[in-house]
């Protein structure tokens, strides 16, 4: 990461004869650093990554509620079909592999498994 910062900002001293300073900023969505300034580069992490791409000091909260909320959605959907799935799963390895006690006929597994076509 630091040799492709270093590069670009050679590329673009070269290309541009009045180019303005180039900073090299390493974009973290979450957790905190408080010494962003790397040297070389900068390290944005969380409060200070959100608010430098949108220049809003609190989107980095503003953005959780509505995420955490769609989440809910999405998770709650797939536990439903989740558990459609192991439901079938569930059936037909009763089906197939289980006695009328439901006891495991592990020979039927294997030869399902390993056995010859």
């Amino acid at each position: 990461m630091k040799d492709n910062f270093r590069k670009a900002k050679r590329i673009l001293n070269t290309n541009i004869s009045t180019c303005p300073k180039v900073i090299a900023v390493n974009g973290c969505c979450y957790g905190k650093d408080d010494s962003p300034d790397k040297g070389e580069y900068l390290k944005l992490c969380g409060q200070r990554f959100w608010e430098f791409i949108s220049g809003i000091e609190s989107l980095y909260t503003d953005i959780i509620e509505p995420l955490g909320h769609k989440a809910k959605e999405k998770n709650e959907e797939f536990l439903e079909q989740y558990g459609k799935v192991v439901n079938r799963f569930c059936l037909e390895f009763i089906e197939m592999f289980c006695d009328s006690e439901g006891a495991i006929k592990w020979e039927a597994v294997i030869e399902f498994n390993s056995g010859k076509k």
